[in-house]
């Protein structure tokens, strides 16, 4: 994300009254004057605005996970399902998990499984052969089936069977499913009385007479219904039973059917009236039972998970059902008594409804126990309510040995267990064992070679080996979720800013620094002394070296070469190359023997010992030159080949190496051949004969590396100033035949060819499939595709064989993308074919280059000129930047999937202030384990995580709410508390009779960040380099405490607070909204001046200039304003309907955003208000979003979004100043965008057509109009789904014409829409939000 376009200030004194209403909860984004002007016009204009909403950050909540070979048969992958986003995963032998890719499924995810049909169903439907596939329900009452595509690089739905419509309503189908292992049936019930058996299968192609195909193969369902359950149904699985000739499938299930006890009823399929029955029920007196499974390998026996036990059950004969062992769970399976807190603590601040409806905790037997009401949502950290133990996730261990299957299980304590079950003569025996003691989790997941990886709700997660029956710690799973508040500033001066976001919960709340882009850990920097710097390698001695040992740096008039390890040492006299030139390229010609090309000739040198062990042991470097006649322009070398060109007159060279006796080498001239056009660039791809250690060794890139070994040509691929790309065979006898070309053509709107066009960089890419990319001089990006035999991997004119047909050696531009303005570099991080690349333009981004079209994402780092990939043993996937004048040297952290920094808080962080004036974070926390203190304030060093200063709430208190605010020439920080540790408010939404405080702290002595603070410290369990934590913080070596200036005692909790006009305060008390003052502007000396009451309890303040938005539990916004004369709060506004209000965010003095509980966000308005109309319910909502998820914080932000090529004389939006900026419960951030009329418009058609493409329609079967407009009333206009209409930028050109060609149902064709204009558009949403 961009900067703010005016400098971040502080936490809000002196932004004046115009300043944004989050400039307190956050820094402010625009300066007075900036914001003044914004004002003016946005209160004209932000009623005309329309608005695209786009996710920047997935949750991270990770609610469901299925193991399987989704790519091929050789992969094993993971996928996290995160309510409404899949991410798939693989997890290598070092136990780091890495993503591969993750895509919106816009709906809600229900339940999860896997259809093996890996071995089944070959030569019907080649896209899914050898593949699992991946089984969903979810509210659109679908069953999806998903197999994941390798050319797209995403999961496709094959069939979307109709479950039911509409698919979230607790009487139809879509809750729970559950897949035989035949993989012939899925059972899927509904929250209650519903149930069905629907069997899958592939329908054979339908053959002509003629022997053609006429139908494609089809997925075929059947689906058998009953709605005769009678209650709700909480767990069920399939069981192996004796009566399969009467009954096929069957089903074990547990059921509510109203009564403090749940019983275990039986299902099957009547074999012969295809019917649905009750074959038997088993009830027990004794713990509720939760949930149920089978036992692998030992089938017609389930284990029934009850609260405080396990029991074994003997269901082969499903009519004669018994039990036949009982494993207590109130007792330590290793014989010590324990005694059990709930583990799964409320969200305070109104947050536990929210939380427990979206991370599903209530659909766990634990939380339905829970007599928990829909208003209660203020809840408390440390409830300590002894119960007993429940097992929470489990899994069975893969490919277990024969007759011994083990389960591996978490109890909501954090403790894990093993159960080794066996069956012989006897019966079944079970063996448990203890394994772990640590967070609960769940999901749980049990991989092969011992892996076991488990999922916290509310923190991070954790990948574990099982050793010698013991579980070993190997590596942490990030999760931010859920983000209470955050708060936004460029603190470390990147450019661009840094969201500090309160994470998790007790015991396990953070403190996370998040960036945007992929991250990049920042090893090394120089001083600014590399002026001028013109090129950047990096080279090794051999090709199977696994580290480099040169660094070569090219100036205009100069080169160096420095070694590559712990120092970087110049060794220019002992490598050979010509220093006193600028260097064009260089590289590994072969083993031992470098090349150096600058214009006036080609350079070889072999260096000696004192560059590299393996060196010569001659006293100088040995080098032999070849010089043209005429001035060269580019070069490249490759194995045994060196490519050069000159410019005047227009010649390509090809230069061979040949050893004329020991230490004695020549270079040679091959061929050369002169062109019509200039070249503009040269690429020679590297063969990479080190071994592939990737865990995602199984992409489809083997093809390419036995083609690249076999019979496929050597080539080089030039750009051309014609401007075209061409591939050139470098083979001896046939060198310069032409494999492909393309011709470079870009048109804008207007149909006249955009200028600038010539190839600065082109490289040659094989994952998927082959593909060039070319970086062109005006920042743009392309990528050429070529059709291929069936069968080969690339063109017929690429293969030495003369059997293979050749196809047309044209290649087709694909796709095209706006980078900048600056010239394209690309840089791949290593020499294998699939590599990913860092494009270099405006900024740097990484390109993945197994992705469809062009997908690239930005990395986190400072805008470079030139980048080189650097390994060495202390760094072995180091990059090294040049930017600002000096070498930066970073690492890229793959296993590394959110770019976030973690700061352990040692207790649960609520809010986050940024204080700029001491460049520090205000934090405000609860649920500390400290007898005097279980809430307090505490000042952090956002650079380390130094602890500055501290104020502790008294014993019993909570601080709930703070904000900054300057009063006269002091800062001060506003603080709210609650004087009880219950809930604040009823069920009902009205305010509980208890005292709260609203307390006033001096900012005037708040310590700035030094040396000598204390560091938070490091000892979570989930520890990792980039992680600092403070879970044991001691106050007695703190430097110093937050100092009281006054403090006011109020009936009811202190919930909200806010600055107001510079010289009030407002706190919200219960239901009533109070104005303070103070005297004679001095803090110490406050006074009450007015107050005002609600219908429910007050839970947020937000002001705007002299406008109030107050945030009611139920009945939504209310507006007010504050008569300075008369002393009196007069209501303006209010909200037209009822609303659990999230957060609120004033845009202008008659605009707000505000989000509700049930995952929606609108912006509400009022233009202009008569005097006679009364102030009920005459605010409108302007346009509303669903986002499936709750969000707890919102702000509003200034950030330029215009590309570099905008005319930034004309105003590209009016309202820069009212981005927003929420986030969520599940850990995710929104960004919501303002548009001009014209450009919501053609992107709402286009959002349209993309809806109903079958390359980017919702992958769950879900309408995507009906699912983003749920619970919003009709007529309201949309605001733009950004996750929608990103996915333009990923289609190849073909395909994007396609998707403007759909004419939408219902509606005629409109005029056409330009390619250009949709690119142009949603380029500046992709640059703003990376």
């Amino acid at each position: 994300m961009e900067s703010p376009t005016a400098g971040g200030g502080g936490g809000g004194g002196e932004a004046g009254a115009a300043s944004s209403s989050s400039s307190s909860s956050g820094p402010s984004t625009s300066s007075a004057a900036a914001a003044a002007t914004a004002s003016a016009s946005a209160s004209s204009s932000a009623v005309a605005t329309r608005y695209l909403a786009k996710r920047v950050l997935r949750g991270s909540a990770v609610l469901h996970v299925a193991q399987g070979c989704f790519r091929s048969p050789d992969c094993v992958d993971v996928v996290l399902c995160k309510e409404n986003s899949l991410e798939l995963v693989v997890i290598g032998e070092d136990g780091v998990l890495q993503s591969i890719c993750e895509q919106t499924t816009f709906g809600i995810i229900k339940d999860v499984g896997v259809l093996n049909w890996r071995c089944t169903h070959f030569g019907l439907m080649p896209k899914i052969e050898g593949k699992e596939i991946l089984v969903i329900l979810s509210d659109s009452g679908k069953l999806s089936l998903l197999y994941f595509c390798s050319e797209m690089h995403r999961f496709f739905a094959i069939a979307n069977i109709e479950l039911s419509k509409p698919g979230n309503l607790r009487h139809r189908l879509g809750r729970i499913l559950a897949i035989d292992r035949e993989s012939r049936f899925v059972a899927v019930s509904a929250y209650e009385d519903e149930f069905a058996f629907v069997r899958v299968s592939v329908d054979h192609k339908l053959h002509a007479p003629n022997g053609e195909i006429e139908e494609d193969a089809k997925i075929i369902s059947t689906a058998y219904n009953t709605s005769s359950i009678h209650g709700t149904v909480w767990s069920m699985c399939f069981i192996s039973t004796c009566l399969d000739e009467e009954y096929y499938p069957v089903v074990a299930m547990i059921v509510n059917r109203g009564s403090d006890v749940n019983d275990l009823a039986l299902y099957g399929l009547d074999s012969h009236k295809r019917t649905i029955d009750r074959i038997s029920t088993y009830l027990e007196a004794g713990p509720l039972a939760l949930e149920i499974s089978e036992i692998p390998q030992l089938y017609g026996f389930a284990l029934m998970f009850r609260a405080g036990d396990v029991l074994l059950m003997d269901l082969r004969n499903p009519k004669d059902i018994s039990c036949i062992h009982r494993i207590s769970l109130s007792t330590s399976l290793i014989g010590d008594h324990v005694s059990v807190e709930d583990s799964c603590r409320g969200l305070d601040v109104d947050d536990d409804v929210a939380a427990c409806a979206l991370l599903e905790l209530r659909d766990s037997g634990n939380n339905m126990m829970r007599d928990d009401s829909y208003m209660d949502i203020d809840g408390t950290d440390n409830k300590a309510v002894v119960k007993s133990r429940i097992v929470c996730s489990w899994n069975w261990e893969p490919n277990a040995m024969q007759g011994h299957p083990r389960l591996i299980f978490c109890l909501d304590d954090g403790e894990f267990h093993l159960l080794e079950f066996s069956l012989d003569m006897e019966g079944v025996k079970v063996l448990p064992e203890c394994v772990h003691r640590g967070l609960p989790c769940k999901p749980l997941l049990w991989m092969d070679k011992g892996m076991v990886v488990g999922f916290v709700e509310m923190g991070d997660g954790m990948i574990l080996q099982l050793e010698n029956n013991r579980l070993v710690h190997k590596s942490a799973i990030q999760n931010v979720a859920p983000i209470l508040d955050l708060a936004i500033a460029d603190h470390h001066g990147e450019k661009q800013d840094q969201m500090f976001a309160c994470c998790g919960m007790c015991p396990e709340g953070s403190l996370r620094v998040i960036r945007n882009g992929v991250n990049v850990e920042k090893l090394l920097r120089t001083d600014p002394i590399y002026h001028g710097v013109t090129g950047l390698w990096t080279l090794r001695m051999k090709r199977t070296d696994a580290y480099h040992s040169f660094l070569v740096l090219s100036f205009v008039e100069e080169t160096r070469i420095l070694s590559v390890g712990l120092s970087f040492n110049d060794i220019c006299d002992a490598v050979g190359f010509q220093t006193d030139v600028c260097t064009l390229a260089c590289g590994l010609v072969a083993d031992g023997l470098l090349v150096q090309i600058h214009s006036k000739c080609v350079k070889l040198c072999l260096p000696t010992a004192c560059a590299h062990p393996e060196g010569t042991l001659l006293p100088s470097p040995v080098c032999a030159d070849w010089y043209p006649d005429v001035t060269i322009s580019v070069g490249a070398v490759g194995h045994n080949v060196v490519v050069v060109a000159t410019s005047n007159p227009c010649c390509l060279y090809i230069l061979g190496v040949r050893s004329l006796s020991s230490f004695q080498y020549e270079l040679y001239e091959i061929q050369h051949v002169q062109l019509h056009y200039e070249v503009s660039c040269i690429s020679i791809p590297q063969e990479d004969w080190r071994l592939d250690n990737s865990s995602s060794s199984c992409a489809t890139s083997g093809d390419f590396r036995k083609d690249f070994a076999a019979n496929i040509r050597k080539f080089a691929v030039i750009g051309t100033h014609e401007p075209s790309v061409h591939i050139i065979s470098l083979e001896p006898g046939e060198a310069f035949q032409q494999l492909a070309v393309g011709h470079i053509s870009v048109n804008n709107a207007l149909g006249t060819p955009i200028s600038g066009c010539i190839p600065e960089n082109v490289r040659f890419v094989a994952a998927a499939r082959f593909y060039i990319l070319a970086g062109l001089r005006n920042g743009m990006l392309l990528r050429f595709e070529s059709q291929t035999s069936k069968g080969h991997c690339f063109p017929g004119s690429f293969y030495k064989e003369s059997s293979t047909p050749c196809d047309d050696t044209s290649l087709m531009l694909i796709a095209v993308r706006r980078i900048g303005i600056t010239p394209v570099v690309l840089v791949p991080l290593h020499d294998r074919a699939n590599a990913d690349i860092i494009v270099l333009g405006d900024r740097p981004w990484l390109l993945q280059s197994a992705r469809h079209s062009l997908a690239y994402s930005s990395i986190s780092f400072l805008p470079a000129s030139h980048v080189t990939p650097v390994s060495s043993t202390d760094c072995p996937s180091g990059l090294l930047f040049v930017s600002e004048n000096c070498l930066h040297l970073v690492e890229m952290v793959h296993g590394k999937r959110l770019n976030a920094q973690k700061f352990s808080i040692g207790g649960t962080p609520r809010k986050v202030l940024y204080h700029s004036d001491s460049r520090t974070l205000l934090v405000l926390r609860t649920g500390l384990t400290s007898v005097s203190c279980s809430s307090d304030i505490v000042q952090i060093d956002p650079s380390n995580g130094a602890l500055l200063s501290r104020f502790k709430c008294e014993p019993g208190e909570t601080a709930k709410c703070m904000q900054i605010a300057k009063i006269g020439n002091d800062q001060v920080l506003i603080v709210g508390t609650s004087k009880s540790n219950g809930r604040p408010m009823m069920p009902n939404g009205e305010a509980e009779s208890i005292k709260g405080r609203l307390i006033l702290l001096s900012l005037e002595t708040i310590e700035s960040p030094r040396e000598s603070a204390e560091e938070l410290s490091s000892n979570s369990m989930c520890s990792s380099p980039d992680e600092v934590c403070c879970n044991q913080i001691q106050p007695e070596l703190m430097a110093g405490h937050l100092r009281s200036l006054v403090q006011h005692t109020f009936n009811g909790a202190v919930l909200a607070v806010h600055p107001y006009l510079d010289r009030y305060v407002l706190a919200a008390a219960g239901n009533v909204l109070f104005v303070f003052g103070f005297l004679n502007e001095s803090p110490h000396r406050i006074k009450k001046y007015t107050t005002s009451r609600t219908r429910f309890t007050i839970t947020c303040l937000k002001t705007y200039a002299s406008r109030i938005a107050v945030g009611d539990c139920r009945d939504g916004v209310l507006f007010y304003s504050y008569h300075e004369n008369l002393r009196k709060l007069e209501l303006i506004y209010s909200d037209p309907a009822q609303r659990l209000v999230g957060d609120v965010a004033l845009l202008s003095c008659e605009t707000a955003v505000v989000s509700d509980r049930r995952g929606s966000i609108s912006v509400l308005s009022c233009p202009r208000l008569e005097v006679s109309e009364s102030p009920e319910k005459n605010l409108a909502v302007h346009c509303s979003f669903y986002m499936g998820e709750t969000a707890m914080s919102i702000q509003k932000v200034a950030f330029k979004h215009w590309l570099p090529i905008d005319d930034l004389t004309e105003p590209v939006l009016e309202s820069v100043y009212n981005c927003v900026v929420a986030s969520t419960l599940l850990g995710s951030i929104f960004v919501m965008i303002p548009l001009t009329s014209e450009e919501h418009q053609m992107l709402q058609d286009v959002q349209e057509r993309l809806s109903v493409h079958p390359l980017t329609a919702p992958l769950l079967g879900n309408d995507h109009a009906e699912f983003r407009r749920r619970g919003i009333p009709s007529g309201v206009p949309p605001i733009l789904d950004g996750d929608m209409l990103v996915q333009f930028l990923e289609l190849t050109s073909e395909q994007q014409h396609d998707v403007l060609n759909i004419v939408s149902p219902g509606k005629k064709r409109q005029h056409d829409i330009s390619v250009f204009q949709v690119m142009r558009a949603l380029e500046r949403v992709h640059y703003a939000l990376n």
